[in-house]
């Protein structure tokens, strides 16, 4: 019993780790710019298929892949910012049904491209820690693992510590007085959308060689990370980081013991007991960065 507990352990910080970055991207867009972007989960099922246009398709090397895919989501977050967001800055609701139209649009052009079958892509390397007969980790799980630490980490000293994330912080706190300080709200908004699709880029490209890759992949992914916000407070990324961990934990140890189904049910039950209890969620609060 003890081997299936510590192996479930693993399984659900794997787990945990690439919910963490898609979730920290979402809050990180919406902190600043005040808009749900429905289509986040598209933007995780885009940095798949980066890793399967260049891992696969064009046999480069998989760190090659990540970063492309990092740099072309990135890149797509900066247009929907430019083209989407910009325009219906005013109208939070109209931005929300814009997005949900991006969302078809994005799974339409990767039918299109890539087709509807699942693509299965291969692990960079076939190599397991061990720790028992029953415990072992496979490294591609570890490298999802051990990337969200070093981004979450990154991101976390880029907030605190410098000028940029000062002014991202300070926009999401108060836009009116963050201009009236000599910041650009409109810079701010391009660079939280850069960051925020790159992370959900950057977990999809990770975890392209550990799920079935296809367009409607970011189904499953933004009901996760609408949970994960909800219950740690929408707007907050300490509370975005810790219900992710909170939320894989439970989800997988249901997942194991009894099946997906429950998981699930008890993942919605668990976001409603903290509305009822703390309809701000467990972390919110005025600061929103």
């Amino acid at each position: 019993m003890h081997e299936l507990l510590l192996q479930t352990f693993l399984n659900a910080t794997y787990a945990a780790s690439y919910i963490a970055l898609v979730a920290v991207g979402l809050v990180l867009i919406f902190g600043v710019m005040g808009v749900i972007n429905f289509a986040h989960g598209e933007l995780y099922m885009l940095g798949a298929y980066g890793v399967v246009a260049v891992y696969v398709g064009a046999q480069q090397s998989f760190l090659l892949a990540v970063a492309v895919g990092l740099m072309f989501v990135g890149l797509v977050g900066l247009l929907m910012e430019r083209a989407l967001f910009r325009p219906l800055r005013d109208n939070p609701l109209s931005g929300l049904v814009a997005s949900i139209g991006l969302l078809l649009i994005l799974q339409a052009l990767a039918a299109i491209f890539f087709g509807v079958r699942m693509e299965h892509i291969p692990p960079v390397t076939q190599e397991v820690l061990r720790f028992s007969d029953g415990v072992s980790l496979p490294l591609q799980r570890l490298f999802v693992i051990v990337a969200a630490i070093v981004l979450l980490t990154g991101l976390w000293m880029f907030l605190k510590r410098t000028r940029f994330g000062w002014a991202l912080r300070a926009s999401a706190e108060d836009r009116e007085a963050a201009q009236l300080q000599g910041i650009s709200v409109t810079r701010i908004a391009q660079l939280a959308m850069v960051i925020g699709a790159g992370l959900a880029g950057v977990a999809g490209a990770l975890t392209a060689p550990l799920v079935r890759v296809y367009p409607y992949m970011g189904h499953s992914v933004i009901v996760t990370v609408f949970i994960v916000i909800i219950v740690g407070g929408v707007g907050s990324l300490e509370g975005a980081v810790i219900a992710a961990i909170a939320y894989a934990f439970v989800h997988t140890f249901v997942t194991t013991f009894f099946d997906g189904v429950v998981a699930d049910i008890v993942g919605l039950l668990l976001m409603l007991m903290v509305l009822v209890v703390r309809p701000t969620g467990l972390f919110g609060a005025r600061d929103r960065a």
